[in-house]
């Protein structure tokens, strides 16, 4: 079921799609700040509660169990009720937990709310999905989606920088109590201002569709709007149905294995730094957002070579560049080994690589799946993500305390290489879904 936006009954200007795209891309940062604020005061945190790895590893761990078991179902929720209520429900509650993170006292509390950020947190990105799929045409839908989620980027790179300074020259637990209310702010913006594509606006109705008559002009991220219609629509599958298809396990099998190297960029990176470097907190805030940076540079200028491969050979042409960027991923094994400079330019190469898998993930999900279910395959995938990097937190924590990290630089080195084997067996062109009344 649909909920409908009764602002949606107006035409609308083909230029409303930026203001979408501006929410987006505001919201999105203040979602990986809040996300990124633990890692960037592990020391900090450590010392206030008076815990060791372990401790913090189960800090990380409260957030990412609560993200990978609200992932799987935040997708389903999105295409039930629509990214405009959704959205607002998500960015409300994990902003008012936010504020609570600053005001915590206990260990257990801060365990609780991080719980609970965890679980609002990633109904994001089945909202971008969603919102991206009906809003941007198939031949530039990369670029289209790599740009509603460059908040998340611009978050990870500002986040040290702004983190440090107001910990140094205020308290730390302002970094909690800010983004939230900000966010409280965001919630209510979204619920005002989102409209889905009406039919006379030349977008996809109610439901949204994700094929039209006519293919769309790529001006404007994906044509003029007043110049498609919905026309021959692939009905979204039943759910249990959704789980016998060939290319959800691929996509489940890629996140599985790839997610938990970028989870270590955002959780465990600046306190590497920090512990195993030297880096001070002050340092940090000046060279600890650059892997970030380039992670948001890169990314971008891969999802927009990924579209131009993607008209020039369709999905074959995104998975077969994807899978090329594999060989970066043994870059890892050099890390522990390095100076400061030297790791973080390593830190800079992993960082692309894994944004130029996230990045492609979404428009591979957007081309084989109906609409009405990328919401649900992008939080089936984002979970199993999610699942990966638990497991690889409780091993961080396990290393650090017993042998060091240096076997964990080890399995990292090969995550991304399996990852491309998988995408080479599970996703394939002739698996996309057609439209009612075609063959599948």
């Amino acid at each position: 079921m649909i909920v409908a936006n009764p602002a949606a009954a107006k035409p609308l200007s083909p230029n409303y799609r930026w203001l979408i795209l501006g929410l987006l891309i505001f919201i999105g940062y203040l979602n990986q700040f809040d996300r990124q604020t633990v890692s960037v005061l592990k020391t900090t945190i450590k010392a206030a509660f008076e815990i060791d790895d372990s401790g913090y590893a189960l800090l990380v761990n409260a957030f990412t169990a609560c993200y990978a078991l609200a992932y799987i179902g935040s997708g389903w929720v999105v295409d039930r009720i629509g990214p405009r209520m959704a959205l607002t429900l998500f960015v409300f509650v994990w902003s008012l937990v936010t504020v609570g993170c600053g005001l915590a006292h206990t260990l257990w509390l801060m365990i609780i709310l991080r719980g609970f950020l965890g679980l609002a947190e990633p109904g994001l990105f089945p909202v971008t999905m969603r919102v991206s799929t009906v809003w941007a045409a198939d031949k530039n839908r990369g670029v289209f989606m790599a740009l509603a989620t460059i908040g998340t980027s611009i978050g990870s790179i500002t986040a040290v920088p702004i983190i440090a300074w107001l910990t140094i020259h205020f308290h730390w637990r302002l970094a909690f109590v800010v983004p939230g209310a900000l966010g409280i702010m965001l919630a209510w913006l979204w619920w005002t201002k989102y409209r889905e594509p009406s039919a006379g606006s030349g977008g996809t109705g109610d439901p949204p569709v994700r094929r039209c008559s006519a293919p769309p002009s790529p001006k404007n991220m994906g044509g003029d709007v007043h110049a498609t219609q919905p026309a021959a629509a692939a009905p979204p599958l039943p759910w249990g149905r959704l789980w016998r298809q060939r290319p959800l396990w691929g996509v489940i099998l890629v996140r599985l294995l790839s997610d938990p190297v970028w989870y270590f960029c955002l959780f465990w990176m600046p306190g590497y730094l920090q512990e195993s470097k030297q880096v001070s907190i002050g340092l940090l805030g000046v060279i600890g957002w650059i892997p970030f940076l380039c992670a948001t540079l890169g990314g971008l200028a891969f999802t927009a070579l990924s579209d131009h491969r993607a008209k020039l050979a369709g999905l074959r042409g995104r998975k077969y560049l994807v899978m090329a960027t594999a060989v970066a991923g043994p870059l890892c094994w050099l890390i522990p080994h390095m100076p400061i400079m030297p790791t973080i330019v390593l830190f800079c190469i992993i960082a692309v690589l894994c944004n130029a898998w996230l990045g492609s993930i979404a428009p591979i999900i957007a081309q084989i799946f109906p609409v009405g279910n990328v919401a649900s395959v992008y939080g089936i995938a984002g979970a199993f993500g999610a699942t990966g990097a638990i497991v690889f937190n409780w091993l961080i924590g396990q290393a650090a305390t017993l042998f060091g990290m240096d076997t964990l630089f080890i399995v990292m080195g090969f995550l991304h290489p399996c990852a491309a084997l998988v995408m080479a067996f599970f996703i394939r062109s002739k698996d996309i879904i057609k439209p009612a009344g075609e063959a599948v």
